[in-house]
C-alpha cells in the first residue's frame, strides 16, 4: 500500500506524459505565473500600500505550495543530491527561501535587505522551464554554440576597441570623447544600433567612422542568431532521427509525430 501511494505520487509529480502529471504541471504553471504577477504588482508603491496584507498572505500560500513541491521532487528523484545542486534545484530553492528569511529578520531590518530578498522571488520565472518541453533545444543550442559565439564576441570586441581608439583621435574632448573607455562605450552603443545620442561625432572623420561602425553593426547582429538557429536545427533533426528508429525492431522511416512503431507496435519514448 505504501509503495503504491509513493508510486502514484511519483507519477503525478515527476511524470509528464500521464494525465495526472499534466494536470499537476498545469496547476503549478499557473501558480508560478500568479506568483510572478504578485511580485511585480507588489513592487508598485501605490498597489503595495493598498494590498500589502493580501500580497503577504498570497506570498505565504505560494511559498508553502512551492516548498511541498520542492521536497517532493527532491525526495522522489533517483538522485536527490543531483537535483538539489542542479540549476533548476537551486532556482527552486531561491524561489522559496526569501519568504522564510523574513521570519528570522527583526522588524527594524534595513529596507534594502528586504527589497533584495523580495527580488530573489523573481527567480520563480526560471521555474517555467520545468514545463516547457522544448527548452532543452534552446539550452543545448546555446551550449554547443558557446565557443563559436565567444570567438565572434572577441572579434566584435577587437572592432569596438579599434574604432573607439580612432574616434578618440579624430574627435575632440569637448564633444564627450575624453577617453578611450568612453569611446568604447560609444562604439558599443553604435555597433549594437542602440545609439543613445549622449555622445555624437561632430567632425567629418568622426561621422565617417560612425557610419562604418553602423554598417558593421547590421552585419554583426545576424551572426549569433544564425549560429544558434543552426545548432537548434541540428538538435531537432537529431531528435527526429532518433525518434523515427524503433529501439525494439530497429525499423525506421516512421512519421515525425508517430507514437508507436508500425512494425512491432512498441511505444516510442517521446523526449
Amino acid at each position: 500500500m505504501k509503495y503504491r501511494i509513493k508510486s502514484k505520487v511519483k507519477e503525478v509529480v515527476l511524470e509528464r506524459n500521464t494525465l495526472h502529471g499534466r494536470v499537476f504541471d498545469s496547476i503549478f504553471l499557473l501558480l508560478i505565473i500568479a506568483s510572478i504577477v504578485v511580485v511585480m504588482l507588489d513592487s508598485v508603491p501605490s498597489i503595495h500600500v493598498k494590498h500589502k496584507y493580501l500580497f503577504h498572505q498570497m506570498e505565504w500560500g505560494f511559498t508553502f505550495l512551492f516548498t511541498i513541491e520542492y521536497i517532493l521532487r527532491a525526495s522522489l528523484s533517483k538522485r536527490p543530491k543531483k537535483f538539489i545542486f542542479s540549476f533548476l534545484g537551486i532556482v527552486d530553492l531561491l524561489a522559496i527561501i526569501p519568504t522564510y528569511f523574513t521570519l528570522f529578520l527583526p522588524g527594524t531590518q534595513p529596507l534594502l535587505i528586504l527589497r533584495a530578498l523580495r527580488l530573489l522571488r523573481i527567480f520563480r520565472i526560471f521555474r517555467l522551464s520545468h514545463f516547457v518541453k522544448d527548452i532543452g533545444f534552446l539550452s543545448g543550442a546555446l551550449l554547443k554554440s558557446f565557443r563559436k559565439i565567444s570567438i565572434f564576441l572577441m572579434f566584435a570586441l577587437v572592432i569596438v576597441v579599434v574604432m573607439a581608439s580612432i574616434m578618440y583621435i579624430v574627435e575632440k574632448p569637448e564633444d564627450g570623447f575624453t577617453s578611450i573607455p568612453k569611446c568604447v562605450y560609444w562604439a558599443i552603443t553604435t555597433i549594437t544600433t542602440v545609439g543613445y545620442g549622449d555622445m555624437v561625432p561632430i567632425t567629418t572623420a568622426g561621422r565617417i567612422v560612425a557610419n562604418i561602425l553602423m554598417l558593421i553593426g547590421f552585419a554583426i547582429i545576424a551572426v549569433p542568431t544564425g549560429i544558434i538557429t543552426t545548432e537548434m536545427a541540428i538538435a531537432i533533426k537529431m531528435r527526429e532521427t532518433k525518434q523515427n528508429i524503433c529501439k525494439q525492431c530497429k525499423k525506421g522511416n516512421h512519421d515525425t509525430n508517430a507514437r508507436f512503431c508500425n512494425n512491432c507496435g512498441t511505444k516510442f519514448e517521446i523526449e
